[in-house]
């Protein structure tokens, strides 16, 4: 598939053209290698969707989260204000990003900062476009898989169902953990613990969440977060697994999806 350059908003505002929504492509997505390839799923998707987006591109500063997970609460507010001046300078509504971390940051943090946007994670955002038909996949390869949820889209934020609906709009047969949504188990990498060394266990967090997917027998584990993403492929290689049990992005899933 071919694409154009994305556009920045400093590109659309120079224009006078009009963009439908800020794609806010976060630390992981712009400087992780196998984050990006999330970021160019979902950049495909809505070019697929004929979804018109723009980016801040280097106006984009990390969102935060970081920081004030770790108790760095000035350097959050710092880049946090100047992240808010730039999107009000730029008059911005509706904002998607594929990080729960980012989401949870702009969508619930930022107000009181005076950031006051419309939020969307990009698995709501993807269900909504499979649900209207602006996005259109057909597929008979049968897969299982089963849905990690990240602790700040689902325990946080309450979301659970659009990325599940969407594997399902997929024909995807989704296998449940036993501890799964409400009862979910984090990945390991929440609070900032991503950044830190282990601490004393007998046991990663990360592989005992793939220890309980393996048992389901699937051959995806999917996931919405750049984090988890990192941790259950770590605990899928600590299990020797690779060739077997692939760990995808629902973005990654749905362009896949479309191969078949």
């Amino acid at each position: 598939m071919h694409m154009e350059k994305v556009k920045t908003v400093a590109e659309y505002t120079n224009t006078g053209d009009i963009f439908e929504v800020l794609f806010w492509v976060g630390c992981a997505g712009a400087f992780d290698s196998r984050a990006q390839k999330v970021t160019q799923a979902f950049a495909k998707i809505m070019d697929m969707a004929q979804v018109k987006f723009a980016v801040l591109g280097d106006e984009e500063k990390c969102s935060g989260d970081p920081a004030r997970r770790s108790g760095n609460e000035f350097v959050f507010q710092m880049l946090a204000l100047q992240n808010i001046g730039i999107l009000n300078q730029y008059k911005i509504n509706k904002i998607v990003t594929t990080c729960p971390h980012c989401f949870n940051t702009l969508k619930n943090e930022y107000p009181a900062l005076g950031g006051n946007y419309e939020v969307v994670h990009h698995t709501t955002f993807i269900h909504e476009l499979l649900k209207t038909g602006r996005l259109i996949i057909k597929s008979d390869e049968e897969i299982t898989a089963t849905m990690h949820d990240s602790c700040y889209l689902g325990r946080v934020n309450g979301i659970y169902e659009d990325p599940r609906q969407a594997l399902k709009r997929l024909n995807v047969d989704v296998k449940e953990m036993k501890r799964n949504k409400e009862n979910g188990l984090c990945c390991g990498a929440g609070g900032a613990q991503m950044f830190k060394e282990d601490e004393p266990g007998a046991k990663r967090i990360n592989q005992e969440r793939v220890e309980e997917a393996l048992g389901l027998g699937v051959n995806r584990i999917v996931t919405n977060c750049p984090f988890c993403l990192t941790m259950m492929t770590d605990g899928i290689k600590q299990q020797e697994k690779q060739g077997q049990v692939m760990v995808y992005d629902l973005a990654e899933m749905i362009l896949e999806q479309n191969k078949g």
